[in-house]
């Protein structure tokens, strides 16, 4: 037997033995990842545990939260529909995995790529909508840290829209519960994204990556995974639990379990510190500012044909809701009902909130006007049982009872199916009255003041007592 035929089995065993080696410094990559974490009460923000917390981290794909948000914002402005085609540029197809597999030159439907981004974590996927939105990633990211400081995430600075490791591409675990919380309450018709555990991406189903999470933890309903050598495992989670919301930010993780968990040993403890009831006080949601640089004029946009919607004109202040409230004040109550009909008849028909009718839509519904009573003194209520029980949605404190009312009609003709036959009821308080639909359930309230929410109208909960 020569000597060279001897050596190959021990050339062998040194190839498997370093190849061991290398397969073991991997996890210990991500084991010295910094760890951070913070515990918000969702309903109102208040934080209930913080470790490093504003500690400067690699966020990884909980990057993927703002390139949503932006796109979610995009879509509700009129820059880019949903079933826009998207043609994927070479870059897009270039990025490393997590990634849904797209090829240079390919159409899909911007709705995919979302879909793709948001529950596979794909990052060809999530270049692909910055690209769509901004004409290029750079721009996008500029876009993404403007959205950022609007939202308050004074310690973070993207660079790209899928969060592989980058010189400066930075957040803490402040700023991204932060982002969750938006996400939440800003765009509730698109959170249910979060929550499936797989989903169909136009040329093929996708798992979620926090599927793990969502099977083993009561009430989880989102929100994103992220992991590179650098970032560790990190997880952004939410869940729900008899009308308490939760939010569990974890930077650092050693591996998926041990992530999942500390996050459900956070979430635990959240829910033990969270009160039972809290008024529910959504974010302040940030202006929008329009697409970087003003339009897209002169960027590369790889988008198949042209947008199909135009910005939402602005009506003029006061204008609209004193037209819907005189033609509603000016009819019975039988009359009225049909014209909330009309208000309600096209909601729910896309993706995004449909507008209110047009006031000469609710007056032919209403039937031939009689003449507008005098304002009553007394609290304006409808006569209806159909809420069942003790909780309200309270609109806010407006300085005459007459704004009050005002205020609670405009509403019950925007969106009757979010109230379901609620009483109204104006209250005196310190320094104005206050408006509120009253006799609901608290999952009703909760329900109802999300839909007016998304409508871009304020209001918040209020408990029995």
């Amino acid at each position: 037997m020569s000597e060279g035929y001897r050596l190959r089995p021990v050339r062998a065993c040194v190839i498997f033995a370093l190849s061991l080696w290398i397969a073991a410094l991997a996890p210990l990559g991500a084991a010295a990842a910094p760890y951070a974490a913070l515990v918000m009460d969702a309903r109102s923000g208040e934080v209930l545990h913080a470790e490093n917390a504003d500690t400067r981290l690699h966020p990884a794909s909980l990057t993927k939260m703002m390139t949503l948000y932006v796109v979610f914002e995009a879509v509700e402005n009129g820059e880019i529909d949903l079933d826009d085609k998207v043609t994927i540029s070479r870059a897009a197809a270039a990025e490393p995995p997590s990634k849904l597999g797209l090829r240079s030159g390919q159409e899909i439907k911007l709705r995919y790529l979302i879909r793709a981004s948001a529950v596979k974590s794909a990052n060809d996927a999530a270049t692909a909508l910055a690209e769509a939105i901004s004409g290029s990633e750079a721009a996008f990211a500029r876009r993404m840290n403007r959205t950022a400081k609007a939202l308050g995430m004074s310690r973070t600075t993207f660079k790209n829209a899928h969060g592989l490791t980058e010189k400066g591409h930075l957040s803490t675990a402040r700023d991204m519960t932060v982002l969750g919380r938006h996400l939440f309450y800003d765009y509730p018709e698109y959170y249910n994204l979060f929550s499936r555990r797989s989903t169909h991406a136009g040329i093929k189903s996708v798992p979620n990556t926090n599927r793990r999470l969502l099977n083993a933890y009561r009430g989880a309903d989102g929100i994103k995974t992220g992991y590179t050598r650098a970032a560790g495992f990190n997880l952004v989670a939410s869940a729900e639990r008899g009308g308490e919301r939760v939010i569990a930010t974890v930077f650092g993780g050693r591996s998926t379990a041990t992530r999942n968990k500390r996050v459900a040993e956070l979430l635990d403890l959240g829910f033990r510190k969270a009160p039972s009831r809290v008024a529910v006080r959504r974010p302040a949601r940030p202006p929008y500012l329009g697409p970087v640089g003003h339009g897209r004029a002169g960027k590369t946009v790889r988008v198949s044909g042209l947008v199909t919607r135009s910005l939402r004109p602005m009506p003029r202040p006061g204008a609209g809701e004193d037209v819907a409230v005189a033609v509603a004040m000016s009819v019975q109550a039988p009359a009225i009902e049909a014209g909330v009909d009309v208000a309600q008849g096209a909601a729910d028909a896309g993706d995004a909130p449909a507008p209110a009718a047009r006031p000469a839509q609710l007056a032919a519904a209403a039937g031939p006007a009689t003449p507008a009573p005098a304002p009553r003194p007394e609290v304006l209520t409808r006569v209806s049982t159909a809420g069942g029980g003790d909780w309200a949605v309270n609109l806010g404190r407006y300085p005459s009872r007459y704004h009050a009312e005002k205020a609670l009609l405009t509403t019950a003709l925007t969106d009757i199916a979010a109230l379901d036959g609620a009483p109204r009821e104006v209250v005196r308080r310190s320094g104005g009255f206050d408006a509120q639909f009253v006799g609901l359930t608290r999952e009703g309230a909760d329900l109802a003041c999300r839909r007016l929410q998304a409508r871009e109208m304020t209001c918040f909960t209020v408990a029995p007592g």
